[in-house]
C-alpha cells in the first residue's frame, strides 16, 4: 500500500512501516479494584517491558484515578496512524472510559510517558447530558481529530448501542455520532474508510452482564448475536447482519484487515465460540460466514454440563497473515494462519491457566486431555488468557487475565485472591507457533494496595488495535 502522505504526525505511512518501528518498552495497562475489599480506585500501571532493563517486567509507576468504583476497561488514543500526515496531531493522551462510572479519563501520556499523569475527567452528567449515553467502552482515534467511544447503555442505563463523540483538543463531549440512530446492545467498532464503512457488534444488556454471567439471560434475550453496519459519511446504519442466536451469540472484538483497501475482517463471537468473517459483496451489501469453531467440552464440575471457550479478545497482525484469539473459560491463546482468507488454519496454542486445568474440580468427559497447571517464575497462574496485545513486528504477544470484575469473581475467584497478571509469548512468524516467555511475568497480586485486575494493554507508539489505516 502507497503511502502518500507527509512524512509526520503520529502513527505510521502504512502497516508495513510500523512492523519496523523499534521495539516496545513501555505498557500501560488499566488496573482495576472495582468490587474488591480494598476500596481502593483503578489505576494505570506503567510496566517497564524494556529486556536491557534492570526494572524489566516490573510495575514502575502507578496512577490512581480519583474516584472508587469505575472499572477501568478499555483504553483508545487521542490520535493514531489515521491522522498521520497531520502535523499538528501527537499521540499524547490516552483515554480512559470508565465501564461503570461511565466516567472519561484523559491521560498525560506525552508530558512523560514513565509517569504518566490526569490530563482531565470528563464526568458522567456530561456524558450522558450531551450525548444521551452511558457504558462506554471501546475508543477510538478519528481521521478527523476527533475520539469516538462506543456506549452501551442511555442516559437511563437502559440497553442501548450508541457512539459518544469527543473533541480532540478539549476532549468536551460533542454529541452522539449516530444522532438517532442506535442499536439494540453496544460494544466493539472498527471503521474502513476507503469502503465507507463502520461495523459494530455488541455484548448485552448492561443490567444483565454487570451482575454476572446467567445464562437465564441468554435465554431471555439479553445477549446480543448481531453485526450493525453503519454508513461512515452519513452516519446512519445500513444493515444488519444476524449472525443467530445458536452460532453468533455474543459477539464481542472485530477486527479489520489493516490493509485499508481491504473490504473484510473478523469477530470473535464468545458464548458460541466460534470466529466469523464479514466481507463485502459486490452489490455493496455486507455478509459474514463462520470460518472457525472451538467446540464446547462436556464436563463435570462445573457451572453447565459443556464449557465454552469463550472468545473474549481477537487481533490481526499487521501483515494482516496471523489471526490471534484467547479462550478465556477453557484456557488457550491460539494462533491462526488466515492467508486463505475463507479457511483460516491453526498453527499456534498455548493453554494459560483457565478452568480446565488438572487438579481441579473439572472433569472433561471427553477424550481430551486436561493441561497441566501453568506456573511461571514460581507464580501459579489464575485465571484464563483474556486481553491480548501483539508487538509491532508481531513476534511477542502480551495477555492479562482479568476480564470484569464481576465475571472474574465469578468464575475465577482464586484469580482474585492472587492477583491477575501480563504474561509474554513468544511468537514464531515463518511457521507459526506460541511458548510462554519464562523470563517475563507481570505479577499484580504483590501490588501496593493488594491484589489488583489488569486488562487491556497499550504501548506508548500505538499497536495493531489502536491504530487504522486512511
Amino acid at each position: 500500500m502507497a503511502d502518500t502522505m507527509q512524512e509526520c504526525g503520529p502513527g505510521y505511512g502504512s502497516p508495513t512501516d510500523a512492523m519496523k518501528a523499534p521495539r516496545e518498552k513501555l505498557l500501560y495497562v488499566q488496573c482495576v479494584y472495582t468490587g474488591a475489599e480494598a476500596k481502593k480506585p483503578d489505576y494505570l500501571a506503567t510496566v517497564d517491558c524494556d529486556p536491557t532493563s534492570e526494572l524489566y517486567g516490573k510495575v514502575i509507576h502507578r496512577l490512581s484515578m480519583p474516584y472508587v468504583g469505575d472499572e477501568l476497561h478499555h483504553s483508545g488514543w487521542n490520535a493514531c496512524s489515521s491522522c498521520h500526515g497531520d502535523c499538528s496531531k501527537k499521540r499524547n493522551r490516552l483515554i480512559l472510559p470508565a465501564l461503570v462510572s461511565s466516567r472519561v479519563y484523559v491521560i498525560d501520556t506525552g508530558s512523560n510517558p514513565k509517569a504518566p499523569s490526569i490530563f482531565k475527567v470528563v464526568e458522567p452528567e456530561e456524558v450522558k447530558a450531551k450525548s444521551g449515553l452511558m457504558y462506554p467502552h471501546t475508543s477510538h482515534c478519528l481521521a478527523s481529530g476527533e475520539v469516538m467511544i462506543s456506549a452501551m447503555g442511555d442516559a437511563n442505563g437502559n440497553a442501548k448501542g450508541g457512539f459518544i463523540l469527543l473533541d480532540g483538543d478539549s476532549f468536551e463531549v460533542k454529541g452522539n455520532w449516530g444522532g438517532s440512530n442506535s442499536t439494540q446492545f453496544g460494544y466493539d467498532f472498527w471503521y474502513q474508510l476507503r469502503h465507507n464503512v463502520m461495523i459494530s457488534s455488541e455484548w448485552g444488556d448492561p443490567h444483565a452482564f454487570l451482575a454476572g454471567f446467567n445464562p437465564v439471560h441468554v435465554a431471555e434475550g439479553k445477549y446480543g448475536h448481531t453485526l450493525h453496519v453503519w454508513d461512515w459519511e452519513k452516519r446512519v446504519l445500513v444493515q444488519d447482519i444476524d449472525l443467530g442466536a445458536t452460532e453468533g451469540m455474543i459477539p464481542l472484538e472485530l477486527r479489520f484487515l489493516h490493509n485499508p483497501d481491504e473490504a473484510q475482517g473478523y469477530v470473535g463471537v464468545a458464548l458460541s465460540s466460534n470466529v466469523f468473517r464479514y466481507f463485502k459483496n459486490e452489490n455493496g451489501t455486507w455478509s459474514a460466514e463462520k470460518v472457525i469453531d472451538v467446540p464446547n467440552k462436556k464436563v463435570e464440575g462445573w457451572a453447565l454440563p459443556e464449557m465454552p471457550g469463550l472468545i473474549t479478545d481477537l487481533l490481526i497482525s499487521l501483515d494482516d497473515r496471523y489471526l490471534y484469539f484467547s479462550n478465556w473459560v477453557q484456557g488457550d491463546v491460539r494462533q491462526y494462519d488466515i492467508t486463505d482468507r475463507k479457511n483460516p488454519k491453526l498453527v499456534g496454542q498455548v493453554f494459560i491457566g483457565g478452568s480446565l486445568c488438572k487438579g481441579g474440580n473439572v472433569k472433561v468427559l471427553d477424550s481430551s486431555e486436561q493441561p497441566e497447571p501453568l506456573y511461571v517464575s514460581g507464580k501459579r497462574i489464575y485465571g484464563g488468557p483474556q486481553m491480548i496485545q501483539l508487538s509491532l513486528d508481531g513476534k511477542r504477544l502480551y495477555v492479562t487475565t482479568s476480564l470484569e470484575s464481576t465475571w472474574d469473581q465469578q468464575f475465577y475467584p482464586d484469580m482474585v485472591k492472587h492477583g491477575s497478571v501480563i504474561l509474554q509469548l513468544d511468537v514464531d512468524t515463518k511457521r507459526g507457533g506460541l511458548k510462554v516467555n519464562e523470563k517475563f511475568l507481570v505479577d499484580f497480586g504483590s501490588e501496593p494496595d493488594g491484589p489488583a485486575l489488569a486488562h487491556e494493554i497499550r504501548y506508548p507508539g500505538g499497536d495493531c488495535t489502536s491504530d487504522i489505516w486512511m
